[in-house]
């Protein structure tokens, strides 16, 4: 039976997956909200009358999403307003958060199984392969485990 971590690592991932496919995707230099509203060829005024606003409020919202000051709220008040959605998420900087638990596994390993090497004295002298070894065993329970102090 699989591990319930490692169930909801996987559906995590599973969910995240089209995110990674587009967080390469260039902001428009003057920004979402602009590049789509002169593409539409809607007017400042047109855009803030949807939105039950003034077209100054309008320009301040495209200053402030440049700023990134706006709120997810009104992010998504300003797509329902350009009759489109508004669809946030997050992107591991490792291509999944499975590969980023593991990366992050591994150094715990490493760094708790030197520690131990180095504190305990006549404990015969292990080469580098045994030690590699010895990291990846502890790395992979770690990896099962998940333990809170992963995150330290």
């Amino acid at each position: 039976m699989r591990n319930q971590k490692r169930i909801a690592i996987e559906q995590l991932d599973r969910k995240l997956k089209p995110f990674y496919e587009i967080k390469n995707i260039d902001v428009p230099e003057r920004g979402w909200i602009y590049t789509i509203r002169t593409t539409l060829n809607m007017t400042l005024q047109q855009l803030g009358y949807k939105l039950k606003i003034t077209s100054q409020g309008v320009k301040d919202i495209e200053k402030r999403e440049l700023s990134g000051s706006l709120t997810i709220k009104l992010l998504k008040e300003i797509a329902k307003a350009l009759d489109m959605q508004f669809v946030y998420g997050f992107v591991s900087n490792h291509n999944s958060i499975d590969k980023f638990i593991e990366l992050k596994a591994r150094e715990l390993a490493g760094k708790l199984v030197l520690k131990n090497l180095n504190s305990l004295e006549g404990n015969k002298e292990l080469n580098e392969d045994e030690i590699q070894q010895e990291i990846e065993e502890f790395a992979h329970e770690i990896k099962r485990e998940i333990p809170r102090s992963l995150w330290d």
